[in-house]
This record gives C-alpha cells, structure tokens and sequence, in this order.
C-alpha cells in the first residue's frame, strides 16, 4: 500500500527520523553552498578579474574535488562510522564557503573552492549509507528518496539567499551565509545515533584483527598453525560478486550525470542569450521563474517520487523508466521555441532527468555489504562525478560550434547509455542489508 512521507515518518523510531533529518539537511546544505558559487559568479568575475574559461575551470575543479572527496570520506565513513564522516564533511564545506569570501585572489579562491569540494563529495555517500543502515527494507528506498529531494530545496534556498544579500552587501557576505551549516553538526554530535549495523561490524573486525594477533603470537611459538588475514581492501569492490555491480553503476552515474551537469549548467545561458546568439530571449524574471519552476516543480518531486516508485516496479525498471523517458524529452526540449513549451518541458525533463538520483544510493546500499558500503557509493558515485566533471566544457564547445539545441542532443544520448547500463544492474528490491 502507497504511503505519504508523513505516513513514512510516523511509522519511523525517534532514531531514524533524525538520520534522515541529518542526511537531509546535509544535502541540502551541500547544494545550498555549492549553488553560492553560481549565483555571485557574474559579481566575483568583475571584482578579482576573472575570465568566463577561468570561472568554468574553477567549477570543474569544485566538481573534480568532489570526486575526490566523496572516495576519501568513504574510506573515512568505514573506518570511524557513519556520523562523524558526515560531520568532518558538512564542516568541511562550509567554512571553505565562509573562506571563500575573504578571497582576494583568484588562486586563493581556487584553493577554497577545491577543498570546498572535498566536503560536497563526501557528505552524499555518507548521508545516503547512514540512512540505508538505519532504516528498514521496506522503507528505504522512500527514506533515500526524501534525502534526495532536499537537494532542489538548497538550490532554491541558495538563489533566495543571495537575492537578498546583493541587494545590500557585496558577493562576499553572501559567501559568509555558507558558515551556517557547521552550525547543523553541533546537533549531529549529540542528536543523530550511528548506525547500529556499523557498530556491530566494527566491533567484528576489532575482534578478529585480535583474534589474528593471538594467532600470530601462538604462531610465533609454535602451537597453532597461522591464518590468512581477513580482507579489508578496496579492490573488494572490483571482485566476484560486486564487480559488475561496481563498473555498471560507475557508468550509470557517469552517464547520467555527465547528461546532467552538462544540460543544467547551459540551460540558464540558453534561455537567457538573445535568439541570434542561439538563446531563447528570455529576460532575468523570465529566466530565474524558470529555474524556480525547474527546482520547486521539476527536481523535487522528481527525487521525491523515485523511492515511491521503485519500491512498486523495482530499481532496475526504475532507472530505465526515468532515464529513457528523460532521453527521450530532452530533444523534445530542445526544439521547443514558445515560452509555455519550454516551461513545461523544462519542469518534466527536470523530474525524470533528475529524480534517477535518488536511486543511486539506494541500489548501492543494497549491493555492497557493511564493510564496504561507503566506499563503493564514494566510488561510484563520486568517481564518476569526476569524469563528468568535462560536461560543462564540452557542452559549451559543442554549443559554440553547432548551437546550444544541437548540444543538448548530447546530452540526451548520454541519458540514454545511462538506461542502457542500467539494464545490467541487479535487482535489489527487497533485499535485506548485510
């Protein structure tokens, strides 16, 4: 039977509530000091100097930061739990944000920037893998998706913030706001319990690496015969049974983020530049009701309805519901010319092209064991966030060559090879955590 998000908090303990709080907040914090950079950009240009190809670089290297850091804090999360991996990460983020205002050149703020992105790439693995321990088979995948959501909540958050604080500082105050989140960790420490599946593994492996030293104690002496150590390596995940899972979902979060970054970071300029420069003319009220349309009635629903959704056809059909359907809309999309057409579309192409995240976490928590987890979503979420991290450029380079509606075209093929890697995933509904 089909419950609502509040039918699924109140089936919840007190303990599962608040890791879902804490991942929520989490994400959405992470998109709302990620976002900042974006919004103050044309103001930051202007003041330190900066060209439109070294802004983009900055960005990329944000992007492939965050690859970087969502593998670390994965290591991170599996070897001194859950909640604290998330904690280092959201601290991480937002004082690199706050520093990112006192920056006075443009290296300075290259370096906040790359840290910054350290933090945004660790806090999605560890939030989705706190989640996905703490709350039962039946309803992860809903608990995933409303962690998801939040996402388009701290994109909105973020253009409402920095509206208001142009009107009366300059683009360094509103860097500053991004200290905010660090306050969400002091109630992470107390409020927020560790995952119990984390304890109980942990606990585990410190009995067995004291187990072995015994045994190597008694080896040295002659009366027992040795044992191998237990496995605690990362190339676990490339290993029978986990290594398709592993390659197939690194190519899936590829693909479709690729589609992603490179679509939604060109739509605002595609809407905005005049028709003879290959735009669509819109004006600035135009254009930011369009983007608030795309988060409030595009992303958020669509991240929302995932678990929903998965948990009636299964993840793997899932995927390749949104994912196919989003390949299929975005030439539609890209041909559009009225402005009602290109609103509509836009808010559909939104809600399939980006509610597939929320499936992300979901099945991965579902493949990968305790010991594990962390890693593999670090891995192959965030790895693959790297690679992608080219999309920006090369839409844009496709654009300048061909026009910004042939460019998305790309795009549309890449979520199409994403649906296609989805068909080798296993299906996962149901399946206990190990």
């Amino acid at each position: 039977m089909a419950i609502s998000p509040a039918q699924l908090l109140k089936q919840a303990d007190p303990g599962q509530r608040r890791t879902l709080l804490a991942a929520a907040l989490g994400w959405m914090l992470d998109a709302f000091d990620a976002m900042l950079y974006a919004l103050v950009l044309a103001y930051v240009m202007r003041d330190l100097g900066m060209s439109k190809a070294t802004s983009g670089f900055l960005y990329t290297l944000t992007l492939l930061a965050s690859g970087i850091g969502g593998v670390f804090f994965g290591f991170l999360a599996d070897r001194i739990g859950r909640k604290r991996a998330l904690m280092f990460s959201i601290l991480t983020y937002s004082i690199c944000s706050f520093a990112s205002g006192l920056s006075t050149t443009v290296l300075m703020l290259a370096v906040f920037r790359f840290i910054l992105g350290l933090g945004m790439g660790g806090e999605g693995n560890t939030g989705a893998t706190l989640v996905a321990e703490t709350w039962p088979t039946e309803l992860r995948a809903k608990a995933i998706a409303i962690v998801q959501s939040s996402w388009a909540i701290g994109y909105a958050l973020a253009a409402l913030v920095a509206g208001i604080v142009l009107r009366y500082a300059n683009w360094r105050f509103v860097f500053f706001v991004g200290i905010l989140p660090a306050i969400v960790t002091l109630w992470i420490r107390n409020g927020v319990p560790e995952s119990q599946m984390w304890i109980d593994q942990h606990a585990a492996k410190r009995s067995a690496l004291s187990e072995l030293a015994t045994q190597r104690h008694d080896d040295a002496s002659g009366s027992r015969a040795g044992a191998p150590a237990p496995h605690d390596s990362f190339l676990l995940i490339f290993r029978a049974p986990y290594g398709k899972s592993t390659i197939a979902l690194l190519l899936l979060n590829f693909f479709g983020l690729f589609a992603w970054w490179g679509l939604f970071t060109w739509i605002p300029p595609y809407l905005s530049l005049p028709i003879a420069q290959g735009g669509r003319g819109f004006g600035i009220m135009r254009t930011t009701t369009l983007l608030l349309v795309l988060n409030l009635l595009g992303m958020f629903p669509g991240y929302l309805s995932f678990g929903w959704v998965a948990d009636h056809l299964g993840r793997r059909t899932s995927f390749m519901l949104y994912l196919f359907a989003a390949a299929l809309l975005v030439p539609l999309y890209a041909m559009a010319r009225s402005q009602s057409a290109l609103l509509i579309l836009g808010a559909i192409v939104a809600f399939f092209g980006t509610g597939f995240f929320s499936g992300s976490g979901l099945i991965g928590s579902e493949i990968f064991p305790t010991s594990l987890r962390a890693r593999a979503l670090g891995f192959t979420y965030n790895g693959a966030r790297t690679l992608s991290s080219i999309a920006p450029y090369v839409i844009g380079r496709v654009g300048q060559a061909k026009g910004l509606d042939w460019a998305f075209y790309l795009c549309a093929t890449a979520f199409f090879l994403a649906g296609v890697t989805a068909t080798q995933l296993p299906e996962t509904k149901g399946k206990k955590l190990e």
